[in-house]
């Protein structure tokens, strides 16, 4: 009787959500690549590698194996019920309505501000070879050439995420190919001192011990954020239950390749301890080996690093908005579609407000809009959380019959969602500890108090839209329990 709730809930998503299932399997891989490969990658690495060291591939391996628990969670959460709500319909479905409207909030909250910053870096690299161009405008037209990309068509923003994405895989796969050419052929400017040596004779592999290893672990799952990214396409692909298995089981030769690979190569190239804060390891390492125009070859790389994940952004915050719309949590006229199945009206007010960090860059302090943006890294952390708390939630209605079984089960079950769990609390006592990070935990208060007085604003304006089921079937069949 469960499976056949779920084969009905299935059939009638499409229709109920009327998005179009454009997004082929091709372009979910190419997603799903490009969420785990960020602007955090090429130039957050730098700051990281001078604060550990060469065990900084350790942190990146460690935070990996969590990151594909969580993936593997969000895996069978989709599989279950491929929704474009995702997130925030599953923490509705086993949390309550509350839990759905906080992280369907959050969730569009992060793309926003992400939004909002990454325009503003697409700008700031633009400068490299325009400085003349006024920067507001360079963000001005990046937000108008991607709003219009992401009203055409859901084939469109994969295609454009696609090229984005090959963009990076390219860059870095061009830069472990010369660098293993370097390694063993001894070619180029950096072929007298390139060893893989340097992992372990410049004051060790914990050069500054294992503590600073640790506490790189909070900049090293930042890097990681965007990578839950696929599962917002769920609604809008072609066959959710073969192609998001497929490109979250590939998670983790994704992060082999792309990260470990990289720093391994990079930091046998060039020892660590000529890595230096705000400088990009990449152009480091280019300029090392004696590539021309190194500088402009990583400038253009991390530029579409920015636009892709401005993208994304656009993408998900107008998908997520609409969910919140249908649920009667946003207002009513955010759930239009226009003729090509996009929801435009939440696309667009996500796009005003992502353009409201132009100005916000034009006419407050830096320091006022670092503010704004350390919200997207707790975000993330709650999105995580709330993926793996889920599952959890999933397994015991399966267990009890309530719920059809997962087709694709995470390995280690609920345990592994647990000890996820506890590796994220971890991590935000470690930004608890970080002085320049520590900023994150004290302006998301603001933003739960603002959550909190908008749910009660809601209920007493719209009990309905605070305390309806989201789905018949949240009802054992038989029983009618209430698995909230």
């Amino acid at each position: 009787m469960a499976e056949q709730l779920y084969d009905e809930v299935v059939d009638a998503n499409p229709d109920e959500e009327g998005y179009h299932r454009g997004l082929g399997s091709r372009q979910i891989q190419m997603i799903a690549i490009g969420g785990a490969i960020g602007t955090g990658l090429f130039l957050g690495a730098g700051t990281a590698i001078s604060k550990s060291g060469p065990s900084l591939i350790l942190s990146y391996a460690v935070a990996g194996v969590v990151i594909f628990a969580i993936m593997r969670a969000l895996g069978e959460l989709l599989t279950y019920r491929p929704v474009a709500g995702s997130f925030a319909e599953y923490a509705r479905e086993f949390l309550g309505p509350f839990a759905g409207f906080v992280t369907g909030w959050t969730y569009w909250l992060f793309w926003v501000v992400t939004g909002m910053a990454e325009t503003t870096a697409a700008a700031v690299y633009v400068k490299f070879w325009a400085p003349g161009i006024p920067q507001w405008l360079c963000a001005l037209c990046f937000l108008v050439l991607l709003y219009g990309a992401n009203l055409i068509s859901v084939k469109i923003f994969g295609e454009i995420e696609f090229w984005f994405s090959m963009v990076k895989v390219t860059a870095i796969i061009g830069m472990i190919l010369i660098g293993v050419g370097v390694l063993t052929l001894g070619f180029s400017d950096a072929g007298d001192t390139a060893s893989i040596t340097h992992l372990w004779q410049d004051g060790g592999f914990f050069p500054k011990g294992v503590g600073a290893t640790v506490m790189t672990l909070q900049i090293v799952m930042f890097a990681y954020l965007g990578v839950e990214l696929v599962g917002v396409t769920a609604g809008e692909s072609e066959n959710p239950k073969k192609t998001l298995p497929r490109a979250i089981n590939t998670l983790p030769w994704r992060i082999a390749l792309f990260y470990i690979g990289a720093l391994v190569v990079i930091l046998s190239l060039v020892p660590w301890t000529e890595f230096r804060p705000g400088v990009s390891p990449f152009v480091a390492t280019f300029g090392k080996i004696g590539i021309p125009a190194a500088a402009g070859i990583i400038n253009f790389v991390v530029l579409t690093a920015a636009l892709s994940s401005c993208n994304s952004g656009m993408y998900s915050t107008g998908r997520m908005l609409r969910d919140l719309a249908l649920r009667g949590q946003a207002p009513g006229r955010l759930t239009r579609l226009n003729t090509h199945r996009t929801p435009a009206a939440a696309i667009t007010v996500s796009s005003l407000l992502m353009g409201v960090g132009v100005v916000l860059n034009y006419l407050v302090p830096a320091k006022a809009f670092e503010y704004i943006t350390s919200v997207a890294t707790v975000c993330g952390l709650w999105t995580w959380a709330m993926i793996l708390i889920c599952q959890i939630r999933y397994r015991r209605a399966w267990r009890a019959g309530h719920l059809p079984p997962p087709t694709f089960k995470a390995p280690g079950g609920v345990w592994s969602s647990w000890a996820a769990l506890a590796f994220l609390a971890v991590v935000v006592v470690l930004i608890g500890l970080d002085r320049d990070n520590r900023i994150s935990l004290y302006v998301f208060p603001v933003w739960a108090v603002l959550l909190i007085a908008g749910y009660r604003g809601l209920g007493r304006r719209d009990p309905e839209a605070v305390h309806a089921v989201a789905h018949d079937h949240l009802h054992a069949p038989g029983g009618g329990t209430d698995l909230r």
